[in-house]
């Protein structure tokens, strides 16, 4: 039984007002807000237990080691990995697919190698890649999204040449909503030889996910859109991928000899997280995935559904209401715009003083609103916390955005 109420309990900024009405939270693409049991790990590792972690022998520093790598097994669980040692600890997602541009991919690319993309990626899954594009002469080959926002799996691995060093692609578009097939990406080009990343920064939060059964190298996640604090996240990276991979930065914890003309590098994944790492959010972050997997992933997913086909079926009565992405399998994110011109950023304005914070702009994905024809949009993404009332009081609230624009 899947008790919202009991569950908004938990996430003290839900009770709030603003401007004088109870929050409507449907900003969750770009940060999901933390439950009491995340603000009190938090509240407690800077309190009453903090220290640096690793080598330090006294009570402070073996309880926060403690903390901090029993993080990495519950990302372990989390992600289904088969050992923590595949289990990269880092800031999020952005630091973990850069660690791959810089370690892994940048040392056995040359010019004309390629790196196949979906037009539906996030900067931080196409930036990393525009470096070794201007660096390396890197040839960055695109596959679009269907007229529905679909990502057919044999257009990816139809893109996969003789060149193709890497295939990276999102689990989850963060603008449409769009589920990708990864499994089926990754099977095809396992058969042709060339690794799979798969960003997991949207999809993890939604849905189940097992990096053994999608078949993936690497596959990034963030702890702040995970419910859990800002400034953490984590990337497996299969065996023997890690072991091709290369320190991104020096210092701290990933060193095992320094003299004045050597340095020999720790084992993995100590080899990847150089320097004082982010203990409490790392900590913090853990407790999160806890809870979340307390919550039940297909529970949350179930949830989601319901939300995803609420919305839809009360958009479907607004005739003026554009939503990009419409695949039938699709997560629960809506990009709105509203017929007549108004500016998204004009929208997310008297959203605002209705209470409702929604995202607005380019999401972080200017190619892929360049293919759709776009400016900017006014995103609603859904997290386990949201209603089907705040969803009627999203509707409530475009229909006054449409009187006033129109």
């Amino acid at each position: 039984m899947y008790d919202v109420e009991e569950i908004r309990a938990q996430f003290p900024i839900l009770s709030r007002e603003i401007n004088g009405v109870p929050l409507v939270y449907l900003d969750n693409g770009a940060s999901a807000q933390k439950p009491q049991v995340v603000i009190d790990a938090i509240t407690r590792g800077y309190a009453h237990e903090y220290s640096n972690v690793h080598r330090g022998l006294h009570t402070l520093s073996t309880i926060s080691t403690e903390r901090y790598e029993g993080t990495r097994d519950v990302v372990r669980k989390f992600l289904g990995a088969a050992s923590q040692e595949e289990i990269i600890l880092n800031t999020g997602t952005t630091e973990g697919i850069n660690m791959v541009a810089h370690g892994w991919a940048m040392p056995r690319m040359e010019p004309g190698d390629e790196i196949v993309l979906s037009i539906m990626e996030h900067h931080a899954n196409i930036v990393p890649w525009h470096f070794l594009r201007e660096r390396q002469g890197v040839v960055i080959k695109w596959v679009d999204v269907d007229a529905n926002g679909d990502l057919d799996p044999q257009a990816v691995i139809d893109a996969i040449g003789p060149k193709t060093k890497l295939v990276a692609v999102t689990h989850m578009s963060n603008v449409l909503g769009t589920v990708v097939d990864v499994k089926a990406i990754c099977d095809g080009a396992r058969a042709k030889g060339v690794p799979v990343l798969v960003d997991g920064s949207q999809a993890a939060v939604h849905m189940p996910v097992d990096v053994q059964e999608i078949g993936c190298d690497f596959y990034a996640i963030t702890g702040h859109k995970l419910y859990g604090p800002s400034g953490s996240g984590a990337i497996y990276a299969r065996r023997e991928r890690m072991a091709e991979m290369r320190p991104f930065m020096g210092g701290g914890d990933m060193i095992d000899q320094v003299t004045r003309d050597t340095v020999t590098y720790n084992v993995p994944p100590m080899k990847f997280e150089a320097g004082t790492p982010s203990i409490v959010s790392t900590i913090g972050m853990g407790v999160a995935l806890d809870w979340m997997m307390g919550v039940g992933m297909e529970n949350i997913a179930a949830h989601e559904r319901r939300l995803r086909d609420h919305a839809i079926g009360r958009f479907k009565g607004l005739n003026w209401l554009d939503i990009q992405g419409t695949s039938a399998g699709k997560g629960a994110i809506f990009s709105l715009s509203i017929e007549g011109g108004a500016h998204a950023h004009d929208i997310s304005t008297v959203l605002d003083k209705k209470g409702i914070a929604v995202r607005a702009g380019t999401h972080c994905a200017m190619p892929l609103m360049a293919h759709l024809g776009l400016g900017a949009t006014c995103r609603a993404s859904f997290g386990l916390y949201n209603t089907e009332a705040e969803i009627d009081r999203l509707v409530e609230a475009l229909e006054l955005c449409h009187e006033l624009f129109a």
